[in-house]
């Protein structure tokens, strides 16, 4: 696994976690450190994602059921559902990661973590998503 990948599976663990069981991710990002060690570079850089993630949780949330309204957020699994808001903050928010790169790393999660449609349904959604990136983008400036 390349070693950004990693760091964005550290943060996707993270962030299921939180997600589901409600802990502190505070808390869960240092386990998950201790459990599989980073580079001080890519655990700021999961750091970022998961600590850029969570405050904008329902903006992302929004976003991804009016611009992909063809899946119904509540039916997508948790999993599948942090890795879109993952790629989505990737290259809306933070725009550090090219559209493409964004895209491509949010389906290995998937391949990784998902199910087996999980990689179709993620570009899919992410194809819906990339359609509408400026939008997106002035959406989450204006909140």
């Amino acid at each position: 696994m390349k070693p950004r990948t990693r760091a964005r599976a550290l943060a996707l663990q993270v962030l299921y976690e939180v997600d589901i069981a409600n802990h502190p991710p505070g808390e869960i990002y240092k386990l998950r450190l201790e459990e599989a060690p980073l580079s001080d570079e890519l655990a700021e850089f999961a750091r970022q994602i998961i600590f850029g993630i969570i405050p904008l949780t329902t903006t992302l949330d929004t976003l991804i059921s009016k611009y992909a309204p063809e899946w119904p957020l509540d039916q997508i699994a948790a999993i599948d559902r942090n890795i879109l808001r993952m790629a989505l903050w990737e290259f809306a928010v933070s725009r550090e990661t090219p559209l493409k790169v964004a895209i491509n790393e949010a389906v290995e999660l998937a391949k990784l973590y998902g199910s087996d449609s999980a990689p179709r349904f993620v570009n899919g959604v992410l194809g819906s998503l990339a359609e509408h990136q400026h939008e997106i983008h002035q959406a989450i400036q204006n909140s």
